[in-house]
């Protein structure tokens, strides 16, 4: 469901200069940040990297095969 929310124009700004970075759109982009915030919270003892690697392995589908090296 989409829901209007209104954000400071400073965190609109950085949500869409890291979103085209990252090719991501802006409501994207909030959400990554939103997953992230989220995951933290809940594993306070978590590093980001660890966050970061949960959150790709969440978008990688089961049927991908793995390519090494």
């Amino acid at each position: 469901m989409a829901v209007n929310v209104k954000l400071p124009d400073d965190l609109v700004a950085e949500a869409k200069r890291l979103g085209a970075i990252h090719r991501r759109s802006l409501p994207k982009q909030i959400e990554y940040w939103s997953h992230i915030g989220k995951i933290a919270e809940q594993n306070p003892d978590l590093p980001f990297s660890v966050i970061k690697d949960i959150l790709i392995a969440r978008e990688e589908t089961a049927d991908e095969e793995y390519v090494f090296g």
